[in-house]
């Protein structure tokens, strides 16, 4: 089972990115897939899913709005659209995966992560 993510950068405040879970290993169409992130000194924290259909999606109150998660299930990858970056929303963003119907936000219900990849905001 591999998770892989990629995409993140330095990028000014107001910028965009979009970040990629390429996954491999399993069948993905059968999980939920999330986004995580967890910034310096704080605990990790759940930023948007999506179902396994890619049906249903959930996001943090923090993005709302600015980001946006989809998934190719043709490609087995899940993608984290990120507009209107503030400083704040620095962190290592992580994907991970769930068995569980659904979109959970907690992150005991996660069974395989990827290594993260850095985002960074500048203001």
């Amino acid at each position: 089972v591999q998770l892989v993510e990629s995409g993140g950068a330095l990028v000014q405040a107001g910028g965009s990115l979009r970040l990629s879970c390429a996954t491999s290993g399993f069948a993905y169409d059968d999980y939920a897939m999330s986004w995580f992130r967890q910034a310096p000194g704080k605990e990790r924290e759940f930023v948007a899913g999506a179902s396994s259909s890619g049906g249903v999606t959930k996001y943090a109150d923090s993005v709302k709005g600015r980001f946006t998660i989809s998934r190719d299930n043709a490609k087995n990858t899940v993608f984290l659209q990120m507009n209107s970056l503030k400083p704040e929303d620095t962190a290592v963003y992580y994907c991970a995966r769930s068995r569980i119907v659904g979109v959970l936000t907690t992150m005991t219900m996660y069974d395989q992560w990827g290594q993260g990849t850095q985002v960074t905001v500048s203001s």
